[in-house]
């Protein structure tokens, strides 16, 4: 059967003035036959939207209403629109029209039913991004998939749809504890819940593990016998059980009993002095040697030689000999520019042999040999912020994978002693003046600040801040393990924490008239803070902004929108400046900004050709301001470009100047293989970690860069 010839879609205007004629000759037609009746046009909607009529007030929607039915005179026509509503589209006529076009002429030759249909239209999906960042060696996982970050991977960042429950799981390695969640999650539960009704961020801390026992060796030299309290320990004359394993924090005192004709000569290692009897705190493996000498009738028993104070307080120790001998009497003239210097192989030295850096001509020292000295697991510089040299730079100490730190001679370059009393994340900082003197907090923080004779190996307290602040449940103040005091040592800045991590406020303290000089309250963790080199300012990184306040913790000011690589120094002015990489930024650009005028000055762009590059700064050369230490690894997208797995002097000017140090030889795998270079005060030695070109993420050791004085001009 054919379709209704009066059946029709949109008209043009031509059209539309004939069908009007038609319509006015057969009305005529009807009229003068006298016959006159109406007929209904009825309407019903299906879905969101709404039909009207051009004639008869047809106002229909899929409630009925309010008008979905006129009655006309024979061959009239009406035109009927469809309008969706919003969030829906028009499907289609069925009845007495047809079609998809949203307008449909229909005549009253007969009754007509005409239904208009509506649906839902389908919105894209909206995803949010999720980004985790983990601190310390751990993993985590998602659930739904995407997110593998830390040991569990690199793809930190995946994209979920709005609504989402994403599941996070901490993976905890061997040796080390999950420390708990920061940002969109929280607590030390290991695992965590997000919905993703936004973009989020989640932050996972992870910390080497501290033993519940350690161990006690003594050795003894001569002829004599060592016993301890509590028991254990009953050495020499015989005696063989010279070690013992005891609970952590256990006080362990031995005893030193020379044989006939012997006389107690004195202790060594984790025990001083030449008394009888030593006190040894088992917060660490110890090692204790009693040294027993043949009694001399004619004259008295020698006394043993007290520590003589290391030369030069204040200054520089200068080049080792190994260095001496490499730059003889010529002058060194860093190359600056920025040319693509090819790596040329180089085999590992041994430990303390001096070499001539291959490209660079700097010279280039292996201090430590974690396979045969006492640091355990590796040996490592342990963060570029962090002070390795003493104020003389006769010294300096490293990271062991096991929490000790370790002291070496910067001259020599041998192992000196396993430091007693920073363990793990203790975030150890050198006096400024005194070459013995190193500062440090309980591991993860404490409401204490230390102080270690590393001459002496014996700590006091300087700084208890228990019933002094304002918060009744705060239980650590630390900097999470990448702040600093000032550049003298006399103003500190610590974010306040319960015993679970969760934030309280913040802290600034005066070292020398020990007193608290502000707080402020802070719910939000904040990634880590850190005092200025002057004292004058207090820089708090959240993951979403960093933040300078004034020492008093007023007057805020935003300098970065994340949180990422930085440091604080000193400019040639002697004025602050925050130094940072801008990941955001067109061209990656490494740039400061003075804290005391808010003026940001961009240094040089990262983002080369295609490729980008990880980096730490150092700011430590405190009596060289002007000058930051720039160490770079894991570039990724190209080839090798100039700025790439290298050590740099960067000048704190705009095009500055950027000498070119050394190559670190590393190869990525994780975070103990990043180089974390640090800087002494004059930016004559440069401490950095390296696994020289073996693929291996524990087999690294700390290797120094040693320049003339006056090298940095």
């Amino acid at each position: 059967m054919d379709a209704p010839t009066d059946i029709v879609d949109e008209l043009d205007p031509q059209e539309e003035a004939d069908a009007a004629s038609a319509d006015m000759e057969s009305a005529q037609r009807v009229l003068s036959s006298n016959y006159y009746r109406k007929r209904p046009v009825k309407v019903t909607v299906t879905g969101s939207g709404t039909v009207t009529g051009d004639r008869g007030g047809i106002n229909c929607n899929a409630s009925g209403g309010p008008q979905c039915s006129a009655s006309f005179s024979q061959l009239t026509y009406v035109r009927l629109t469809a309008k969706p509503a919003s969030g829906s589209k028009f499907t289609g006529w069925s009845g007495a029209c047809a079609g998809t076009n949203t307008v449909c002429r229909v005549s009253n030759t007969v009754a007509r039913n005409v239904k208009a249909n509506f649906s839902r239209v389908q919105s894209a999906p909206v995803n949010y991004t999720l980004n985790v960042s983990v601190s310390g060696n751990g993993g985590v996982i998602s659930n739904p998939g995407g997110v593998s970050c830390g040991t569990a991977g690199s793809n930190c960042s995946a994209s979920f749809a709005s609504g989402t429950t994403v599941k996070l799981t901490a993976q905890v390695p061997s040796g080390y504890v999950f420390q708990g969640w920061s940002g969109a999650c929280s607590g030390t539960a290991s695992t965590c819940q997000v919905t993703m009704s936004q973009a989020r961020s989640v932050s996972a801390a992870f910390a080497v593990a501290q033993p519940t026992r350690y161990s006690l060796d003594v050795a003894v030299s001569g002829t004599g016998n060592v016993r301890s309290t509590p028991s254990g320990i009953d050495c020499g004359n015989s005696a063989t059980s010279c070690k013992a394993s005891y609970n952590a924090g256990t006080s362990v005192t031995l005893t030193a009993t020379p044989a006939s004709g012997q006389v107690f000569n004195g202790w060594g290692g984790d025990c001083v002095g030449s008394g009888s009897s030593c006190t040894v705190s088992l917060s660490a493996q110890r090692r204790v040697e009693a040294r027993f000498v043949a009694q001399q009738t004619s004259q008295p028993a020698p006394a043993p030689v007290p520590p003589q104070p290391a030369p030069g307080i204040g200054t520089s120790a200068g080049l080792s000999p190994a260095c001496s001998a490499i730059y003889g009497s010529s002058s060194l003239s860093l190359k600056t520019g920025n040319s693509n210097d090819a790596i040329p192989s180089l085999a590992k030295p041994a430990k303390g042999k001096a070499l001539s850096e291959p490209t660079y001509k700097t010279c280039l020292v292996r201090v430590t040999d974690h396979n045969v000295e006492p640091p355990s697991g590796f040996a490592r510089n342990d963060y570029s912020r962090r002070q390795a040299f003493n104020a003389d730079s006769s010294k300096l100490i490293v990271y062991a994978y096991d929490g000790h730190w370790h002291l070496y001679d910067a001259q020599t370059f041998a192992h000196l002693k396993t430091l007693n009393g920073p363990a793990a994340d203790a975030e150890p900082q050198w006096h400024p003046t005194d070459p013995n003197l190193l500062y440090y907090l309980p591991t993860n923080g404490g409401m204490t600040v230390h102080e270690l004779n590393v001459s002496t190996n014996t700590s006091r307290v300087v700084g208890n801040f228990s019933g002094r602040l304002p918060w009744s449940n705060v239980a650590r103040l630390w900097t999470k393990s990448e702040g600093s005091p000032s550049a003298d040592a006399r103003y500190w800045a610590f974010q306040a924490e319960t015993s679970n991590f969760a934030p309280v406020g913040i802290v600034v303290w005066d070292r020398v008239t020990d007193t608290i000089v502000a707080t402020m309250n802070n719910s939000e963790r904040p990634d880590h803070l850190s005092m200025s080199p002057s004292g004058n300012y207090v820089v708090v990184s959240w993951l979403n902004r960093v933040v300078a306040y004034d020492r008093n913790l007023k007057n805020p000011r935003t300098l970065q929108n994340n949180s990422e690589h930085s440091d604080i120094a000193l400019d040639a002015n002697g004025d602050d400046q925050y130094v940072a990489v801008d990941y955001q930024s067109n061209n990656g650009a490494v740039f400061m900004i003075n804290l005391r005028t808010g003026q940001r000055t961009d240094l040089f762009g990262t983002y080369i050709s295609g490729t980008a590059t990880a980096l730490h700064i150092s700011g430590k050369a405190f009596n060289k301001p002007g000058w930051v230490l720039v160490s770079t690894y894991a570039n990724y997208g190209g080839a090798q470009q100039w700025l790439h797995k290298k050590i740099m002097a960067v000048q704190l000017k705009a095009n500055p100047t950027i000498y070119h140090l050394a190559h670190t030889r590393v190869v990525d795998n994780g975070y103990w293989t990043e180089p974390q270079a640090s800087v002494n005060r004059d930016f004559t030695k440069v401490l950095f970690t390296s696994n020289w070109g073996v693929n291996s993420s524990m087999d690294v050791d700390a290797y120094m860069i040693e320049l003339p004085a006056g090298a940095i001009k």
